[in-house]
């Protein structure tokens, strides 16, 4: 095993350094809001896309998006818009 942990304390860095800023969210619902783009993002990112991509086409498509196809827009079913076509 090698004597130390770089690659996971890189891999936390992102976590340890926004608990502190996470406490200023400004309300109880700011927070939660904040949390689910978080883990849209991540999401997005474990599945192998562009956080930005994925988000700009998910929030142009969302108006006229029906709720039945709702899960389509989900980071592990989602399609970029001009391979959906």
């Amino acid at each position: 095993l090698p004597a130390d942990n770089n690659w996971v304390e890189n891999q936390i860095r992102p976590i340890a350094t926004g608990r502190k800023n996470w406490l200023f969210a400004g309300s109880l619902r700011a927070g939660q809001r904040a949390a689910a783009i978080m883990s849209l993002v991540h999401s997005a990112r474990l599945n192998g896309h562009d956080p930005y991509a994925y988000l700009r086409d998910v929030l142009e498509r969302l108006p006229t998006q029906p709720a039945s196809r709702i899960d389509e827009l989900l980071p592990h079913r989602w399609q970029p818009a001009s391979a959906a076509i």
